[in-house]
């Protein structure tokens, strides 16, 4: 990602952080992507504690997206994270894009959580 790119997206992230945060009831799924991997973390901005988290480096993930595509591991961040969230007693979130447009890898994040019970 171009300089300005990254910029951009930070301003959009802030933009979008003004409006949306988490509480102990509804806490924030935020999602972070780089080039190679996605990372995903459900955060009680009240108390300032990231409930849990996973990504495509998870140990328990990793033997599992070893010749998938960037989104077919997304979805399985997704349903991962929705399954430890669900232990921790969390069901509904506020989705926290971070500022990355709606589509590709982030969807299908958004929409593996969803198939595994997290209500967003």
């Amino acid at each position: 990602m171009s300089e300005k790119g990254r910029i951009a997206r930070l301003r959009r992230h802030r933009r979008v952080r003004a409006k949306v945060s988490g509480t102990s009831e509804r806490p924030r799924l935020n999602v972070f992507r780089s080039l190679t991997n996605i990372y995903a973390q459900v955060i009680d901005d009240v108390a300032g504690h990231t409930l849990v988290s996973a990504s495509t480096i998870d140990r328990e993930l990793r033997g599992q997206v070893d010749g998938k595509d960037k989104t077919e591991a997304a979805k399985l961040v997704g349903q991962l994270l929705a399954r430890r969230a669900i232990e921790a007693g969390v069901k509904q979130v506020v989705f926290d894009r971070g500022g990355y447009r709606y589509h590709g890898r982030i969807k299908a994040l958004a929409d593996g959580a969803r198939e595994a019970g997290l209500e967003f």
